[in-house]
């Protein structure tokens, strides 16, 4: 039994037969620069019950309730320090949220939103890089900046929103 505990805490061989191009960075090349987590976004079924939980039971400061009638949602934000939760509610009848809330009734995790420095070079860097905008130019979003939503099959299944810092 001693010597499976040996060989369990003995260093592994497997992480330096990984290529290192898998940890490295190629930033120096791009001509925009990604930067911090904005927000999660949560699309949510009941807008003041969550609202609630959140200000209420959490204790965290949250928004007043803003509709964003181009985008077909109503969010209110709930600051967190580090960063934001951006809970989503359908408004009108072609909300992309009552679609996602007609699959998941319960509601759940959207999309995470990371902000960038400059979005019109960061989607032409990832269009030439086969990553899909859901949109060909950015929409101007609830924070009134520039921002644009990535393919999730491009993005390991997760909907990624690009914010202009």
């Amino acid at each position: 039994m001693a010597g499976i505990f040996k060989r369990l805490l003995q260093p592994s061989r497997v992480l330096t037969l990984l290529p290192t191009s898998l940890y490295s960075s190629s930033t120096s090349s791009r001509a925009w620069k990604i930067g911090r987590l904005n927000h999660v976004a949560i699309a949510v079924p009941n807008l003041e019950k969550a609202t609630s939980l959140y200000r209420d039971i959490l204790g965290a400061t949250v928004s007043d309730a803003t509709p964003l009638p181009e985008h077909g949602v109503t969010t209110v934000f709930v600051e967190l320090g580090n960063t934001k939760l951006e809970l989503l509610h359908p408004l009108g009848e072609k909300s992309p949220i009552q679609g996602f809330l007609d699959k998941k009734p319960s509601g759940g995790m959207h999309h995470i939103c990371i902000e960038v420095d400059d979005i019109k070079q960061a989607i032409q860097d990832l269009k030439s890089n086969n990553v899909r905008a859901l949109d060909p130019e950015p929409k101007i979003g609830a924070h009134g900046k520039p921002v644009v939503f990535l393919h999730p099959k491009d993005c390991d299944g997760v909907l990624v929103e690009l914010e202009e810092a």
